[in-house]
């Protein structure tokens, strides 16, 4: 296996120690949006070539045993180093793949929401099978995660749901995701244990860095201050803590309700709606609103990107890649890597 073939160690190396040099200048901290992205490509720079190294190490030690099983005609050591080469190809190719989330955005944290579509309780469940999925999803990976705002259903599921999730490229992976999401199955809703239908949106946007400008004019907003609902405890339920911001020359809303503190919510409401906003005017800009957030479609038949059958058969299949499975139990518990990884391959032939 010849590790030179996902980059050049050499040129990383010259870069890290280029941009050492730049951190360490008396300047450095003038221009504070460089800065801050010289430094994420720092340490993006650092863990490229430390895992390098580490695998470039493996291979030696494994080339030792090699000689060794030849020598001594022992089978149990070859079978270890297959074992360890499947291993080491498994990360390879995984270094490979990170390599095509290429964006601007892609290394970014994300802000996820989930939205359910018509159908009252019935696809406000969904939804929030559809949070729990992607919780699951998040957790395999440890890529932190917190709870911004949370609507639960009156009686069961929730009306909305909005997610910081924090890692090494969590919106380059996330945003595959976004999208609408259908269901079929025998409802637990329903009586008569009917067959029903319920959709339910994922929209997905990067976390935009302070030190990003995004012009946001105070007059153009509209703070409102109420009484959290639902889970919190007491005391949030007795104070006017949560925050709803609406920036009014687009109608986008961002809301947070996690914090006690009205000050803690009110900047975490802003964190949002500035990269919501970002996203739009940058959407706007490139007229290709669908690199960011996925296509505005309705939450309805005709527009949705992945199909969930538990009822008369069970699959789930991406209508966009055409991957599907029939271990929807897996899926639901945060399986998602293959339908993400097919959509973004796709998505990078289509560039190339």
């Amino acid at each position: 296996m010849n590790l030179g073939g996902i980059f050049d160690l050499t040129d990383k190396e010259k870069e890290l120690e280029t941009l050492q040099e730049e951190t360490g200048k008396p300047d450095f901290w003038n221009d504070p949006q460089n800065a801050q992205k010289i430094t994420q490509r720092l340490s993006n720079l650092r863990n490229d070539v430390e895992q390098y190294r580490k695998l470039q190490n493996q291979l030696e030690d494994l080339q030792v045993l090699l000689d060794l099983a030849i020598e001594e005609d022992d089978q149990t050591v070859s079978e270890e180093i297959q074992r360890d080469l499947k291993g080491i190809a498994a990360e390879v190719e995984g270094i490979e793949f990170k390599l095509m989330l290429s964006g601007e955005h892609d290394p970014s944290n994300a802000i996820l929401s989930i939205h359910p579509g018509a159908g009252g309780t019935e696809s406000q469940d969904w939804a929030a099978m559809l949070m729990r999925m992607h919780l699951r999803w998040c957790e395999s990976r440890n890529y932190k995660t917190e709870t911004i705002e949370l609507l639960p259903g009156e009686e069961a599921g929730i009306k909305s749901a909005t997610i910081l999730v924090t890692g090494e490229y969590a919106y380059g992976y996330l945003r595959a995701e976004a999208g609408i999401h259908r269901l079929v199955r025998l409802s637990p809703f329903d009586f008569n244990n009917r067959r029903h239908t319920s959709f339910a949106a994922v929209a997905v946007s990067p976390e935009i860095s302070d030190n990003i400008d995004v012009e946001i004019d105070p007059a153009d907003l509209r703070v409102e201050t109420y009484r959290s609902g639902g889970a919190g405890g007491q005391h949030v339920n007795r104070t006017d803590s949560a925050v709803r911001m609406t920036h009014l020359p687009t109608g986008i809303v961002a809301q947070c309700q996690n914090e006690r503190s009205q000050h803690k919510n009110r900047e975490m409401a802003m964190k949002v709606l500035r990269s919501r906003v970002y996203e739009h005017y940058e959407a706007e800009r490139s007229e290709e609103i669908s690199k960011l957030q996925g296509d505005r479609l309705g939450i309805d038949f005709g527009s949705q990107i992945r199909s969930y059958v538990f009822h008369p058969y069970r699959l789930v299949k991406d209508l966009r890649t055409g991957v599907e499975t029939g271990n929807i139990d897996a899926v639901m518990d945060g399986g998602l890597d293959r339908f993400i990884e097919s959509y973004l391959k796709d998505a990078q032939s289509d560039k190339e």
